[in-house]
């Protein structure tokens, strides 16, 4: 460990000497304490004859050693003199035996929340307790905290993390500057210059990455795309990309993870941060700002702002376009704007707001599997018999009044709207300003839609008992491996079968 005489950035000064100790490899006391007893006890010495060396009482001491007491410097220095050491000795963060390294950690377990919440007595660390007991305590605390964390990634945990990666989206108005430098020079590195992404340019993009593409009918079920990254290479379904009609999305998604070098995440908040980036990262490619801006800008001056438009231009899906506006729409036209995609049933699935509207949520913010009041926009499109014109309402709500413009999609998991909307002072700038169709939303006031009509009540109260068909996630535990709902033994299975033959 290097030391210095001033403190830098990263660094914490430790005491009158100037001394400095990188943060992240800074000891803490029980380490420190161990170090002190190692040395200690190499050198022959007693607590009595190392306190009388540094003046200080053997209880003093033992309290140091047991890391009840947070050294000062100059403490350090007496200790590492009488020692024959040197301070750094003392503060390397390494454990001095195998022995020392466990009992520090169950020190740090019996004094931390986890253990307080057993109710159990602490054991007392010292040379009494053999070694294998000791192995197995610790063991048994790791599968305690595996399991406690298995049992947090529930769906309750999947929303509590939307909810804090919305909020920072809102933030910064769903733009990632840093993404469309990044997409920017993947699309001058392929010579694409302007207009819509032809899927031509999308494999000369693998290729110009190092990768080769290969479709493979037997692609893990759980899997969009499968990258081999001691191949290079990229695997595709062969029989169709499952729920998409783009198969552009699902090769730039998995080579946007790789650009944007993503690793196994951590937990689930970082899984979802790296998914959104991919997508972002993706959007950008296929439908890149300087074109975007410009179509927009076009669009806003002649006051006929259309996703149906915008999405044509580029040939995209609604959803990616109606993404793509929301990244854009703030930032370079200085429209507030939301969006949401939801299921038939009312829930909704995903949602983005910075315009002012209110989501419904749960007393902790979360939104997503909340449901849409039957009167928004977002539900009143299942009705709509004509799937080819597109959708517009204005909603009068609590909050104000909103326009929207909603289309619906039919997926494996069932049918979706998918809906833009901005408030009224907006709307000027749109395409569809003119519809004549209104409602009124009330929510989240029970009366709005959620109660039934007073003679229904009356004659229905008490005589249906309806089968309730809950989805399939509801009381299932989120995986536990690194990139949930994927079944990693089938990927690795499926990498093997196809892996060439020099592997």
């Amino acid at each position: 460990m290097a030391f210095s005489t001033s403190a830098a950035p990263g660094t914490r000064n430790a005491g009158a000497a100037g001394t400095t100790i990188p943060l992240d490899a800074e000891p803490d006391a029980l380490t420190i304490g161990r170090r002190v007893r190692h040395l200690r006890t190499r050198r022959g010495m007693t607590l009595e004859e190392l306190g009388a060396a540094i003046g200080r009482a053997p209880s003093q001491v033992s309290m140091l050693e047991n890391g009840k007491r947070e050294p000062t410097i100059a403490r350090l220095q007496a200790v590492a003199r009488a020692l024959g050491a040197s301070v750094e000795d003392l503060l390397s963060p390494e454990a001095p035996s195998r022995r020392d390294a466990l009992e520090i950690e169950l020190e740090r377990v019996q004094r931390g929340p986890l253990f307080s919440a057993l109710g159990v007595s602490a054991v007392r660390v010292g040379k009494s307790l053999p070694s294998d007991a000791l192995e197995a305590i610790v063991a048994l605390q790791h599968e305690l905290e595996r399991l406690h964390s298995e049992r947090a990634l529930t769906p309750e945990e999947a929303r509590r993390a939307n909810t804090e990666l919305r909020a920072d989206m809102r933030a910064q108005d769903n733009y990632f500057p840093d993404l469309e430098v990044v997409a920017r020079r993947l699309l001058d590195d392929v010579g694409h210059t302007r207009g819509p992404l032809p899927q031509r340019a999308v494999g000369e993009l693998a290729a110009h990455l190092g990768f080769s593409i290969h479709y493979e009918p037997d692609l893990p079920h759980s899997t969009r795309a499968v990258i081999d990254q001691r191949h290079r290479r990229v695997y595709l379904p062969s029989n169709g990309i499952r729920g998409r009609s783009d198969a552009r999305s699902a090769l730039l998604q998995a080579l946007a993870s790789h650009v944007l070098e993503h690793s196994e995440p951590g937990d689930y908040r970082e899984f979802l941060r790296q998914r959104v980036e991919a997508n972002y990262l993706c959007a950008a490619l296929l439908v890149p700002e300087r074109d975007a801006v410009k179509h927009l800008r076009e669009a806003k001056e002649a006051r006929a702002i259309s996703l149906e438009d915008l999405r044509d231009a580029f040939a995209v899906s609604y959803e990616t376009v109606s993404h793509r506006f929301t990244n854009l729409a703030t930032r370079h036209l200085g429209i507030g704007v939301h969006f949401m995609k939801v299921h038939e049933s009312g829930a909704i699935h995903k949602a983005y707001e910075n315009d002012g509207v209110r989501f419904p949520a749960d007393p902790l913010g979360t939104v997503e599997g909340q449901h849409v009041c039957r009167n928004w926009t977002a539900r009143v499109v299942f009705g709509i018999t004509d799937r080819l014109s597109p959708y517009y309402q204005y909603t009068d709500t609590p909050t104000g009044t909103y326009w929207c413009t909603s289309r619906v999609t039919d997926t494996a998991d069932g049918r979706f709207s998918v809906s833009v909307g901005v408030p009224y002072a907006q709307v000027k700038w749109f395409l569809g300003r003119e519809t004549t169709a209104r409602a009124t939303s009330r929510c989240p006031d029970d009366a709005c839609c959620r109660q039934p009509a007073r003679p229904l009540a009356e004659r229905w109260a008490g005589q249906a008992f309806p089968s309730a068909r809950p989805h399939a996630s509801m009381l299932a535990a989120m995986p536990s491996g690194a990139f949930p709902g994927v079944d990693t033994t089938e990927v690795y299975e499926f990498l093997e079968r196809h892996a060439p033959g020099d592997s």
